[in-house]
C-alpha cells in the first residue's frame, strides 16, 4: 500500500501566550505563587488553579473591588469567606459594614479598619491556605475589569453602524465630530 504523506506543520512560530509566572518582582507575590503552585498541583481543587492564574495577572487585570460591591456579592452566600486576588478598597457611600471574612492581596487602610471594627476578619493568602487548602466555604470575587477608561475605546471602530466604542476626540464640544455621520442632515447618520 502506498503511504500518504502528511502535511508538515511548522510549529516554529507557535507560542503560548498565557503567563506561567508573574512579571512583578514583588517577593511576596512570588512566595504566594510557590505556595499556590504546590496546592494547585497536589489538590484537585479548581479553586487553587484559579488563584494561581490570577496571581500571574497584570495589575490592570486585578482591578480593585470596593467594600460596597463586596458586601453586595457576599450577602446571598451567608458566612462564606470572600477571596479577592487584588485590592479591597473602602467606600464611603456604604454606611453599615456587616461582619465579613475577607481574604485579599491588599486592603486600603480605611477598608481594613471598617472590616475589623465591625467584628470581621481580614486574612492573607497564606492564612487562607492553612484554613481552606481546597477553597472550602469561599467565594471568589473580582473587581470590574472592563471599567478602565481605555476599555471604552475598544471594539468596532466608532462610526461603524452598531458600534458603541468611544472615539478618541480632542475635546467634547459642539465643533468636534458632531456633523457627518452623526446627524442625518449632514450626509448620513449611523
Amino acid at each position: 500500500l502506498p503511504r500518504k504523506m502528511g502535511i508538515d506543520i511548522k510549529h516554529k512560530h507557535q507560542k503560548k501566550h498565557a503567563r506561567t509566572e508573574p512579571v512583578t518582582e514583588d517577593p511576596y507575590i512570588h512566595l504566594l505563587v510557590k505556595l499556590y503552585r504546590f496546592l494547585a498541583r497536589r489538590t484537585e481543587a479548581p479553586f487553587n488553579k484559579v488563584v494561581l492564574k490570577r496571581l500571574f495577572m497584570a495589575r490592570n487585570k486585578r482591578q480593585p473591588l470596593s467594600l460596597s460591591k463586596l458586601v453586595r456579592q457576599v450577602k446571598p452566600h451567608g458566612d462564606k469567606t470572600a477571596v479577592v486576588v487584588g485590592t479591597v478598597t473602602d467606600d464611603i457611600r456604604l454606611l453599615q459594614v456587616p461582619k465579613l471574612k475577607v481574604c485579599a492581596l491588599r486592603f486600603t487602610e480605611g477598608a481594613r479598619a471598617r472590616i475589623l471594627k465591625n467584628g470581621g476578619q481580614v486574612l492573607t493568602f497564606d492564612q487562607l491556605a492553612l484554613r481552606a487548602p481546597k477553597g472550602e466555604n469561599t467565594i471568589l470575587l473580582q473587581g470590574p475589569r472592563k471599567s478602565r477608561e481605555a476599555e471604552k475605546h475598544f471594539g468596532p471602530a466608532p462610526g461603524v453602524p452598531g458600534s458603541t466604542s468611544k472615539p478618541y476626540v480632542r475635546s467634547k464640544g459642539r465643533k468636534f465630530e458632531r456633523a457627518r455621520g452623526r446627524r442625518a442632515s449632514r450626509g448620513y447618520k449611523n
